[in-house]
């Protein structure tokens, strides 16, 4: 992937939408709703602060995190899709 997000942006590849509920029944595409986590592939350097400081990123590559379901904005790159969103916009890492 030839994507390097800047200051305090994050890359995240969404989990796979859901294709059967528990019941076992299966979603049309229209019915399926997009899926509010995934994994970190690209971190920014971090924020420059007001007092001209760099404030590092909390979240790591390879680290799976929550997000609000219309956080961030959605990119195709070589045909996978990606969400690019600022660091403020993930509510929580996933253990």
């Amino acid at each position: 992937m030839n994507l390097k997000p800047l200051a305090d942006r994050v890359i995240v590849k969404p989990a796979p939408a859901e294709e059967k509920t528990k019941g076992g029944l299966y979603i049309p595409d229209t019915g399926k709703e997009k899926p509010q986590y995934g994994e970190v592939v690209a971190v920014g350097p971090g924020k420059v602060a007001e007092s001209g400081q760099l404030v590092e990123m909390e979240v790591n590559t390879g680290q799976k995190v929550l997000y609000g379901k219309y956080s961030g904005t959605e990119v195709t790159v070589e045909g996978e899709d990606y969400l690019i969103m600022r660091e403020s916009d993930i509510f929580a890492i996933l253990g």
